[in-house]
């Protein structure tokens, strides 16, 4: 079963608030970047929105918001948490790490949080492209990932086989560094502890510029 097939069976088979990384408020390091101002109000892309919740958020902040999931169940349910919380978003069901059209350099800032553990190394590559190409010169970006340091699942090494029945990959910071280095200027890069919905998770966060 592939990654589309995975996502669609978990969101339609599982309540939304039972999906372990679907959490309704915003993470402390997204929050911050906007109350700081070091990220402000402007045309911004969620890759791997998922259900949504932070593509809303930000949109309630201002944020001019397009979503993109691989999963259209996911983007069904997208479109009614939008509806319902009467913000403005675009959805777009398409595959990051494939050879995607349209949305060249047309963001001042991308986020795929919990999302780059899902991609596989030889697709990573692609992934950093395609977020690259989608993005201005200049704009930021913040990627989060799970750690190899993190002890979630209950096992260690790279790739990890969750509960839901997904395949993980676990990341270190110089692999991350290595990884966007040659697209991106790298802002700030360490590992932290994030708050999940059942524990916290250990994750390498990339707070980036686009070259």
């Amino acid at each position: 079963m592939d990654l589309r097939d995975q996502m669609d069976e978990i969101y339609r088979g599982i309540p939304t608030d039972r999906i372990p990384w679907n959490i309704e408020q915003p993470p402390e390091l997204l929050v911050e970047l906007i109350d700081t101002g070091r990220v402000r109000p402007c045309d911004a892309i969620d890759i791997g929105c998922g259900a949504v919740n932070y593509t809303v958020w930000l949109a309630a902040q201002g944020f001019r918001m397009t979503g993109i999931d691989i999963s259209p169940a996911a983007l069904e349910l997208a479109q009614r948490l939008a509806l319902d919380s009467e913000v403005e978003c675009e959805f777009v069901e398409d595959d990051i790490t494939g050879a995607m059209d349209g949305f060249e350099a047309a963001f001042d800032f991308g986020l795929d949080w919990e999302v780059l553990h899902h991609v596989f190394p030889d697709q990573r590559e692609a992934f950093v492209r395609n977020v690259h190409r989608m993005l201005r010169p200049g704009a930021k970006h913040l990627s989060v990932c799970f750690s190899e340091q993190d002890r979630g699942f209950g096992v260690k090494g790279r790739y990890r086989e969750t509960p839901l029945g997904t395949t993980l990959y676990f990341s270190s910071e110089p692999e991350i560094e290595q990884l966007y280095a040659p697209l991106f200027d790298i802002l700030e890069l360490g590992t932290k502890e994030i708050t999940g919905k059942y524990g916290p998770h250990v994750v390498v966060a990339a707070l980036l510029e686009r070259k």
